[in-house]
């Protein structure tokens, strides 16, 4: 026996369906979220089973893959599929076109999407807790790089409006010795007092090289003629950027405490050896690779479907004479953009990488194409590694391609 299950998720509630294999409703709820909400999803079930439930199958379908209530059905033994909301969406408007929406209305939805078409969807991973640490991890390290880039944006814009003599001084916004000193003098005329001395001893702890030659433009910069604005507006905007500058210094701590994190707890992973084997990957590239991929054995059938969920493969659209081959656009944004960041990195570690990437250069193809090919490229390598619990070896990798000079491939 199978039951079909749509559960729509919100924040303190699920709009669960029970549904046979006939597509007939057996009953319809509101659930809270949390233990409560799971036992009575445990008791409207198992009201359906028959006997001890030990031949039934229960399959539920759930616009999320993660979560405390995604693990707990899990565990439970049930099989969930985690359902993009744009297949959502497009499975919704197959059946009706009115454009009607409701809570009950996607959970009958979402049983039906399991119901008829569980074979084209991907069941949730089984990923270790150490992968889902790493992921947690990874991503929080990363987005708080991303909101510091914000910041130092905002910081930037901010500069230009009043202080444009600060972004000739200092070329890095977020380092401690631009901070150090923009929190010092954040307008014009406490700039101009700095002295040698003060300035020197900024660029000494933060570990500069040439130090004269940098204060001595520095100090030039922020003494020259500039233009400027009115006393209140510069003081009011002064203040922004001091604002802005203990944003971007407590971020700068954090990242650095949430990279050795990130190290710690991916070092301990089965799979690090494999991922650090891989060239163009360190310890925060591979845990973020690994993050995004998890560590199921079985989720990815063959290294076309590892390729096709790191949207590195292309699609095609074929219809009578016209053919189109194209990226694709819809795509997990933090594994591509750690798959880029570990295909240019390829570039100066790898030889049969390089000549991979100038060969596609060679045919006029643009470097962000060239790259993402490339990325393509080593992903297979990296499931095929994955696969075999081998190390990553250049020969192996690159050998078969005939542009690989044979002295490349036996480094």
């Amino acid at each position: 026996m199978r039951l079909f299950v749509g559960d729509d998720w919100a924040e303190d509630h699920h709009d669960v369906e029970v549904m046979d294999g006939a597509g007939t409703v057996l009953a319809r709820r509101r659930l809270p979220e949390g233990v409560a909400g799971m036992s009575r999803l445990h008791e409207l079930i198992g009201g359906f089973l028959p006997g001890d439930g030990d031949d039934a199958e229960v399959v539920i379908g759930i616009e999320t893959d993660r979560g405390p209530w995604v693990t707990a059905l899990i565990a439970a033994g049930y099989l969930v599929f985690p359902v993009n909301p744009l297949q959502a969406s497009r499975f919704r408007d197959r059946h009706g076109v009115s454009g009607a929406k409701s809570d009950a209305g996607d959970a009958h939805m979402l049983a039906d999407l399991v119901r008829t078409d569980s074979h084209q969807l991907r069941p949730a991973a089984g990923d270790s807790p150490e992968a889902a640490g790493i992921k947690a991890l990874a991503r929080t390290h990363k987005t708080m790089i991303w909101e510091r880039t914000r910041q130092v944006q905002r910081l930037r814009h901010q500069l230009r409006e009043y202080f444009p003599a600060a972004l000739e001084a200092f070329g890095d916004l977020d380092a401690a010795d631009t901070l150090e000193l923009l929190g010092r003098a954040p307008d014009p005329a406490r700039a101009a007092r700095l002295t040698r001395a003060q300035v020197s001893a900024a660029l000494k702890r933060a570990r500069r090289r040439n130090i004269p030659d940098k204060a001595t433009a520095i100090l030039a910069a922020l003494r020259g003629e500039q233009l400027g604005q009115p006393d209140a507006l510069t003081a009011a905007c002064a203040a922004t950027v001091l604002s802005l500058i203990a944003v971007i210094t407590t971020l700068n701590e954090q990242v650095k405490v949430l990279q050795g994190q990130v190290e710690e707890h991916f070092g301990r992973h089965p799979d690090a050896e494999i991922y650090l084997s891989q060239p163009g990957i360190g310890t925060i590239l591979g845990a973020r690779v690994l993050a995004e991929f998890g560590d199921d054995p079985h989720r990815y059938r063959d290294g076309k479907a590892r390729r096709n969920y790191a949207a590195t493969s292309p699609i095609t659209r074929a219809s009578g004479k016209k053919k189109i081959v194209a990226a694709r656009f819809i795509h997990n944004d933090r594994l591509v953009d750690a798959l880029n960041s570990q295909a240019f990195a390829a570039l100066s570690t790898s030889p049969g990488a390089r000549a991979f990437y100038d060969e596609l250069r060679a045919r006029d193809i643009e470097h962000n194409d060239a790259l993402r090919r490339l990325a393509n490229r080593l992903v297979g390598i990296l499931h095929g590694c994955l696969k075999t619990r081998t190390l990553y070896d250049e020969t192996t990798a690159w050998a078969h391609r005939e542009h690989l000079p044979r002295s490349s491939a036996a480094a």
